[in-house]
């Protein structure tokens, strides 16, 4: 079978969130995992700072299986429905998948946000800087570049505390 190389994003608001991005994580069995960041909430702003990063993941699996057992990834972690941009406990988006177009009921890749979201630019960058994003063809850190990073800070883990 043929393995394909794909980028997740993973952001959390909803309770123990960095334990949330873990335990995704640790399902996933990634390649390679960018710094977490914590990020300003997009789209709805009235809400809890997240915790993203971006993991490159190989699959075997096609696109729209990849989605089905991401969505059972987030169910096992806790992920309750919600409203669009809304708090959530997991959130797992398919950011690219090889070099691929797709857009189909359901899923887009590259996501079609992407270019629009530092908050997904910026650790993916840490992963892939000079990635090339279809369909506009530009470097990663090229779209990063066009953005406001303000809103995204570093996430230093804390170290534990010491009985």
């Amino acid at each position: 079978m043929t393995k394909h190389t794909t980028y997740l994003g993973l952001g959390s608001n909803l309770g123990d969130r960095l334990a949330n991005l873990l335990t995704a994580l640790e399902a996933l069995h990634p390649m390679a995992t960018s710094s977490i960041y914590e990020t300003d909430p997009w789209g709805y702003t009235e809400q809890d700072p997240f915790l993203n990063l971006v993991t490159q993941i190989e699959t075997e699996l096609s696109p729209q299986a990849l989605l089905q057992h991401l969505k059972h990834i987030e169910q096992e972690v806790g992920r309750r429905a919600t409203f669009r941009y809304g708090p959530r406990e997991i959130d797992i988006d398919v950011l690219l998948y090889d070099d691929l177009l797709l857009d189909e009921d359901g899923l887009t890749i590259p996501h079609p946000r992407l270019h629009e979201r530092a908050f997904m630019l910026r650790p993916l960058a840490d992963l892939a800087p000079d990635l090339i994003v279809p369909p506009g063809n530009q470097s990663v850190t090229e779209l990063l570049a066009a953005l406001d990073q303000s809103g995204i800070r570093p996430f230093r883990i804390p170290e534990a505390a010491d009985d």
